[in-house]
């Protein structure tokens, strides 16, 4: 966004603070304990120890993503749109945690999940108007989001009726 007389490390650093916010609330809801070690999960689910890299991998690209397409807006309300969009998949995130970890409650996770698919696809498309590379490096999480759909779907099927 040099065009709105932004440039420099700043508006990376707000991008990997918020991230890292984000990763670090949801990890501290992400309990691996009796209870969801107790799930039933498909066969193709990834081993627990790579759920850590992978939304490590995940939060960086969003956040390098949403910083280029950021910088390539041409106008402080466009700003200010991909500003709330990356703000918005923070929260449904968070929201994620709680409601499958904390609230344990995979059912109501499944249908957030959804939400936060099309909110992800909607960040994407957005970014994707100004920035092609933006939108490319939000492709790995909008990837890492529809598995996280499927196995929280299917972790529901095997083992619902949740209450």
């Amino acid at each position: 966004m040099t065009t709105l007389g932004r440039a420099g490390i700043f508006p990376v650093a707000i991008a990997a603070v918020a991230a890292t916010f984000v990763a670090i609330v949801g990890a501290t809801m992400t309990d691996l304990g009796p209870w969801y070690r107790a799930l039933a999960k498909p066969d193709w689910a990834p081993p627990d120890a790579l759920y850590g890299v992978a939304w490590t991998l995940v939060f960086a690209t969003t956040a390098l993503g949403s910083v280029t397409a950021w910088r390539a807006m041409g106008s402080r309300a466009a700003a200010d749109w991909l500003i709330g969009l990356f703000a918005f998949n923070g929260f449904l995130n968070i929201l994620w945690s709680l409601l499958f970890f904390r609230l344990q409650r995979p059912d109501l996770a499944a249908i957030e999940v959804i939400v936060l698919g099309i909110s992800v696809l909607g960040l994407t498309l957005f970014a994707a108007r100004y920035s092609r590379m933006g939108a490319m490096l939000l492709l790995p999480y909008l990837g890492w989001v529809l598995l996280a759909g499927a196995l929280n779907w299917e972790i529901v099927r095997l083992n619902g009726p949740f209450v």
